[in-house]
């Protein structure tokens, strides 16, 4: 029987879109009665500065979306988590509230016989080399440490900086900059060894088909949640794009 396997990825919710929230929670009781699996690959919240963001008064809107998630694993969902650029400090602590698989930065599984690379996307971005070298700050181990060391508050303030500064930069890069390199999904698919990707990050809902090593490829892109719910759906083989 093929698994019914469902796919999301740059929700960004927030307190400010309490009606996206919404709709998230929503969205969980359906994939609870249709879906086997499913598959978050970034970018959940609009920002997550560590784990102990559910001990601080944000943690009150965060509390119901990790208990919708733990609900559905316990139900029986396969539940798998990719970080994204947003929500990259999330951690074993969210995962044991959620009941979810934390995935490295490229997974590949098997989806219904096609072997698929699983990604966020932001290192796809290889033209955007501002991002990208921001990117490495937000990684660094050291930084890190510091980062969660800071109290609430500051975290907060520091989030709520780098977003500003993030959105005012987006306004001068062209749309070509901040979307994927084609030289770059060819590469990291190749040794991946596989036909198919799927990704988030770029908003930018599509399915792309190509020539990879003379064979025919597919590259398919997640949608976002700023106005409407969007979703991969996969089973017998066919994808239902959202």
């Amino acid at each position: 029987m093929s698994q019914r396997t469902w796919f999301i990825s740059d929700l960004h919710l927030d307190a400010k879109r309490p009606q996206m929230v919404q709709a998230f929670m929503q969205f969980l009781g359906q994939v609870n009665e249709q879906a086997d699996a499913l598959y978050i690959l970034g970018d959940l919240f609009e920002y997550w500065i560590g784990d102990d963001i559910v001990d601080s008064p944000a943690g009150q809107i965060v509390k119901p979306l990790l208990g919708g998630l733990k609900q559905l694993s316990d139900n029986g969902t396969e539940l798998y988590f990719t970080h994204g650029n947003r929500d990259f400090l999330v951690g074993e602590r969210f995962a044991e509230m959620t009941g979810c698989t934390l995935l490295p930065e490229k997974q590949v599984i098997d989806l219904d016989g096609t072997p698929t690379l699983l990604m966020h996307g932001d290192t796809l971005c290889t033209d955007d080399v501002e991002y990208q070298e921001l990117r490495k700050i937000f990684y660094d181990t050291e930084r890190r440490e510091q980062f969660l060391a800071l109290s609430f508050d500051d975290r907060v303030a520091e989030a709520n900086r780098i977003r500003q500064i993030s959105q005012e930069k987006m306004q001068y890069k062209s749309e070509e900059i901040m979307d994927v390199n084609q030289q770059a999904v060819e590469a990291v698919m190749t040794e991946a060894g596989v036909t198919q990707l799927i990704h988030g990050h770029t908003h930018r809902l599509a399915i792309h088909e190509f020539d990879l090593n003379d064979q025919a490829a597919k590259r398919i892109v997640l949608g976002d949640w700023y106005e409407q719910v969007s979703c991969l759906k996969v089973s017998d083989g066919q994808l239902y794009l959202s």
